[in-house]
C-alpha cells in the first residue's frame, strides 16, 4: 500500500457478500452506486465510479456527487444482458483544495498573489502529467494566468471549474485510492423483471372425450393464452415417461392399466431429458409451437427436473450415478414418511460427478438450440450449489438472455443462496402469506432489505402442488382476491392456468394442499370458459399490467395508511407523469369491507386544495376527491379490489372564456 494514499473507501453499496456474487439488474436500468469516500485533514476530495463491460479493456468513468456525511453517488447506464464490472476512485484533489481556499482569502481581502503563483506552479506540474491536447490546455492556463495583469481577473481564471475538471481528468491521481476489489453486475433481458406466466399440461387438451393431448393442440390453444395477456406458456416435462413404479390416479402406488403417470418420472426407452413423450408429438412439433408461440408474443418456457424413472436410459448406460442399495435396487427419491418410487434422484456426490455435470448442462444447451430461452427449475435445492453457478454462468455464456426460475419452496436462506447463484427469478412464500401484515411484512422483506439486489419474486397463488386453504375455503372471491394481489404487488406472477381460471377449490383431503384428481397423475379435460370462470379478471389484470410501467416492477410498493385490517392499501410509483397506481384489496373472501384510505397527494404531485380524479382501472368508475383521505367499499363477491389511476387538472384564468 503506498503509505501517501490518504482516501479511505468505504461502505459500498450495492454488493452481495463482499462482492462474492453479482448484483442482478436488466437492460436499461440506471446503476446507482454509493459509498463513503473520504480522507483524513481539509482537502477536497474527487470520487470517480468505474465500470465497463465484462471483458473490455478500457474502464469508463462518471464523476460521483457528494450526498452528505462523506457519502457520494454516482450511475451508470446499463445495456445489453451480461456481465458488468464497477469500482471506485478517489483522490486527494490539491487543485480544487487550492481554488477553494483561493476564493476564501480573495473574499477576504487578504493578499494572494502567493496563492496564484503557488496555483501556476499546479498546473505546471499538471500539464507535464498530461497527455494531448490536455497538456497544450494547462499550459495556456499557465501562461494566461500568469500574463493577467488584473489580480481579480487573475482570480477568475483560478476559480474556472473547467480548468479544475481538466485537471481531475488527465493527471492529479498519482496517489489515488482504488477500491480493493471490482464488483458484478449481472444484467438480464426485461422479461426477467417483467413477465406473466401460464402453467397447463399439453396431455390435457384432447378434448372432452379423454384423447392425450399434443404439443399440436397446445398450438391451437396459443391464440386463447395471448389473449388473456400471458406471455410465459409454462409446459410441466414433455419427456417420456417410466412404466416402472409408475404412480396412478390420485399418487397411488399401483397404477391401473391406461394411467399416464407423473411427467416427473422422466425416461423410458423411448428416451429421456432430450426425448419428446411419443403421445404429445415429436422434436419437429416443439419447435412448431416454440415458433407459433413467438408469433403470439408468447414465449414457451420448460421445466427441467433432474430426476429419473428407473426405466431412464441413464440408469443402464451411467449406473454409477445413481445410489444403489445392499440388496442391489437403486434408490428412489424419499422425503420421510413420503415415499416417490417413480423417482430415482442422481447421487451428486459420485466419484464421476463433472461427467454427470456435464451431461445435465448439455440437457439445457439441447433445448437452447431448440429455441428455449426460459426453464423453470424443479427443486434446485437439492442439487448441489456449485453445479448451478457452474451451469447457470455456461448457460449464460451461450446466449445472456437466457432465464431461469427456481422453484425452491424451502428455507429462507438456501432460496437466497439459489438466487445468489445465478438464478433470475425464485418462486416465494407469497401463496401462504393472507392477512395485511403478512403481506406487508413480506414485501418489505424483498423490496427494502439488500435480498432486492439479488432476488426477483414470482408470486403464484396455486401450483399443481400448491391448494392453499385460503384457496379451499375462500370460494370464487378468494382466488380472484389472490390473483388481483400477485398481479399487482410483484412484476412476475403466475398462475396453474385452468384449475385457477375456474376457482377449483377441492383438496384431496382435509388438511393436504394437494389437488383432488390431481392434475399430475392424471389427464384432466377442462372447460376453461365454463361457469365460475373469472378470465376476464385475468385478462383485465394483464392488461393494465401491460399498459402501465408502475406494475412492471416489484421493489417500487410501498404501503399506505388504511384504517380496516381487512383492507391492504399500497401505491406502485412510476418515474412517468401519471403512471403510478394505487391498489385497494379486501383480504376478507367473506364480508364486504369499508375503509378510509390515507393518499400520498405529495408524491402523486397533488397539490394542498387540489381536487382529483380516481379512476378504478378494473371497473371504469371514476370519482372526484379533494384532501388526502378516500373512502372505499370493497364486495369480494363482485369486486374484491380497485386499482386507481390518480389525474388532476390546473386551470390558468387564460383557460377560461369571459362573456359580458
Amino acid at each position: 500500500m503506498e503509505g501517501r494514499a490518504r482516501i479511505a473507501i468505504e461502505g459500498v453499496h450495492p454488493q452481495i457478500d463482499c462482492g462474492r456474487f453479482a448484483v442482478q439488474r436488466v437492460t436499461g436500468d440506471e446503476m446507482a452506486v454509493q459509498a463513503d469516500i473520504f480522507s483524513d485533514g481539509h482537502e477536497e476530495v474527487v470520487a470517480m465510479l468505474l465500470y465497463r463491460r465484462q471483458g473490455d479493456e478500457v474502464w469508463q468513468e462518471t464523476q460521483m456527487q457528494r450526498l452528505e456525511n462523506d457519502r457520494w453517488q454516482g450511475s451508470f447506464k446499463l445495456g445489453e444482458p451480461g456481465f458488468y464490472e464497477y469500482s471506485l476512485l478517489g483522490w486527494v484533489d490539491h487543485f480544487r483544495t487550492w481554488q477553494r481556499d483561493l476564493q476564501k482569502r480573495f473574499e477576504a481581502g487578504q493578499d494572494v498573489s502567493v496563492d496564484l503563483k503557488i496555483g501556476s506552479s499546479i498546473l505546471s506540474q499538471a500539464a507535464k502529467e498530461a497527455k494531448e491536447p490536455d497538456d497544450a490546455k494547462l499550459r495556456q492556463a499557465v501562461e494566461a494566468l500568469n500574463q493577467e495583469p488584473e489580480l481579480e481577473g487573475a482570480v477568475a481564471l483560478g476559480l474556472d471549474s473547467r480548468l479544475a475538471d481538466l485537471v481531475s481528468t488527465c493527471c492529479a491521481r498519482g496517489l489515488a485510492t482504488r477500491y480493493h476489489k471490482d464488483l458484478v453486475v449481472r444484467v438480464d433481458r426485461k422479461k426477467a423483471l417483467f413477465s406473466s406466466w401460464y402453467e397447463l399440461f399439453p396431455r390435457s387438451l384432447g378434448g372432452a372425450e379423454g384423447r392425450h393431448g399434443t404439443l399440436k393442440d397446445c398450438i391451437a390453444i396459443l391464440p386463447d393464452i395471448a389473449e388473456l395477456g400471458f406471455d410465459v406458456l409454462y409446459l410441466p416435462p414433455i419427456h417420456p415417461i417410466g412404466t416402472s413404479k409408475r404412480k396412478g390416479k390420485a399418487n397411488q402406488v399401483e397404477a391401473e392399466p391406461g394411467d399416464p403417470g407423473s411427467p416427473w418420472a422422466i425416461g423410458s426407452p423411448e428416451g429421456g431429458h432430450k426425448s419428446i413423450h411419443p403421445e404429445l408429438g415429436t422434436l419437429e412439433d416443439f419447435q412448431a409451437l416454440v415458433l407459433e408461440a413467438d408469433r403470439h408474443g408468447i414465449e414457451i418456457a420448460l421445466d427441467i427436473a433432474f430426476q429419473c424413472s428407473p426405466d431412464h436410459p441413464y440408469l443402464k448406460e451411467h449406473p454409477e450415478w445413481f445410489l444403489w442399495r445392499p440388496d442391489g435396487t437403486v434408490q428412489y427419491a424419499e422425503n420421510p414418511p413420503k415415499k416417490y418410487q417413480d423417482i430415482v434422484p442422481f447421487n451428486f456426490e459420485t466419484p464421476q460427478w463433472q461427467e454427470l455435470w456435464e451431461e445435465l448442462k448439455s440437457i439445457f444447451f439441447f433445448w437452447m438450440d431448440r429455441g428455449v430461452r426460459i426453464f423453470r427449475v424443479d427443486n434446485p435445492h437439492t442439487k448441489p450449489f456449485p453445479m448451478w453457478e457452474w451451469i447457470i454462468a455456461k448457460a449464460r455464456e451461450k446466449d445472456p438472455n437466457v432465464i431461469f426460475l427456481a422453484e425452491a419452496f424451502t428455507r429462507q436462506k438456501i432460496m437466497y443462496r439459489l438466487a445468489k447463484l445465478g438464478f433470475s427469478q425464485s418462486y416465494s412464500y407469497f401463496a401462504w402469506r393472507n392477512s395485511k401484515r403478512e403481506l406487508t411484512e413480506y414485501l418489505t422483506e424483498l423490496t427494502r432489505s439488500d435480498a432486492k439486489e439479488f432476488m426477483r419474486p414470482n408470486f403464484w397463488p396455486n401450483t399443481p402442488d400448491i391448494l392453499t386453504e385460503y384457496l379451499q375455503y375462500g370460494g370464487r372471491a378468494a382466488f380472484m382476491i389472490r390473483v388481483t394481489l400477485a398481479a399487482t404487488l410483484s412484476s412476475n406472477f403466475g398462475i396453474y392456468g385452468p384449475a385457477f381460471e375456474l376457482c377449483i377449490p377441492t383438496a384431496e383431503a382435509a388438511g393436504s394442499e394437494e389437488y383432488k384428481d390431481a392434475e399430475k397423475y392424471e389427464i384432466r379435460p377442462w372447460d376453461r370458459k365454463g361457469p365460475g370462470n373469472i378470465r376476464e379478471l385475468i385478462s383485465k389484470l394483464n392488461r393494465i399490467r401491460r399498459e402501465y410501467s408502475a406494475l412492471q416492477e416489484t421493489c417500487n410498493v410501498q404501503f399506505l395508511e388504511s384504517d380496516s385490517d381487512s383492507v391492504l392499501f399500497f401505491v406502485k410509483t412510476s418515474g412517468k407523469p401519471g403512471a403510478s397506481l394505487l391498489v385497494a384489496v379486501n383480504l376478507d373472501p367473506f364480508r364486504v369491507r369499508s375503509a378510509k384510505l390515507r393518499l400520498p397527494l405529495g408524491l402523486l404531485g397533488v397539490l394542498s386544495g387540489q381536487s382529483y380524479l380516481l379512476h378504478d382501472l378494473l371497473n371504469g368508475e371514476r370519482s372526484i376527491w379533494q384532501g388526502e383521505w378516500a373512502s372505499v367499499t370493497l364486495d369480494p363477491q363482485l369486486a374484491p379490489a380497485g386499482i386507481f389511476r390518480l389525474s388532476t387538472w390546473l386551470r390558468k384564468e387564460s383557460d377560461f372564456d369571459y362573456y359580458l
